[in-house]
Formats: structure tokens, sequence, C-alpha cells
């Protein structure tokens, strides 16, 4: 379904660990928005959904609705540090196209 990177796993476990209130883990989802179709969204989560996918990578548990899954199907999520961005970057192999932010996306 979804795969975090080795580095992706290692971050997150780094930014929960810094949160004030217990989360259990990353939600990712998509949204109808975003200058190509759908957009990423990415939040902390306090609990499992009911019809969630869940997946565990180096400790860290993620989190899919039901609705956000087909179109997340096959997504890696990664932590890249470069000298031109510092961040998550999501490679979605069911992107046709997707913008210059990388934030939002088109499917097939």
């Amino acid at each position: 379904m979804v795969t975090l990177t080795e580095n992706a796993s290692r971050k997150l476990s780094e930014l929960l660990a810094q949160q004030p209130t217990p989360v259990v883990g990353l939600r990712l989802s998509v949204q109808q928005g975003g200058c190509s179709g759908f957009s990423y969204g990415m939040s902390f989560a306090d609990s499992e959904q009911p019809g969630d996918w869940v997946g565990e990578f180096g400790g860290v548990k993620v989190f899919v609705d039901p609705e956000s899954a087909p179109v997340l199907r096959g997504v890696e999520v990664d932590w890249v540090e470069t000298l031109q961005t510092t961040g998550f970057a999501i490679r979605n192999p069911n992107a046709a196209r997707s913008c210059g932010c990388g934030k939002s996306f088109e499917t097939h």
C-alpha cells in the first residue's frame, strides 16, 4: 500500500517524540484540490479510525483512510535534505502529472 523510507521513519520518530500530546503515528490522505486536482495531506494521528489501512515502518505507524487508499496505493514517503529543499517527499506511481510544488497531482 504505502511505504516509508528509513530516512522518513527516522524523522517521523523524532517528530512524534516531540509532540506535547500523545500521538500514535502519521495520517496520510488526499483531498480534492490543489493546482493539479488532488493534494496530499499529512498529519499526526491520535488514533486509528474504522476502515483505516495501517502499516508500521521502523516503529512508526502510518494510517490511510479508505477514501484515500486507492489514490495512495504504491506511494513512497521519503525525507530529503538538499541545498534546495528539506522535508517529506512523496513519490506516487499513480500521478500522471504533478505541479511544481510537489504537493498536488493528477491521477492517470
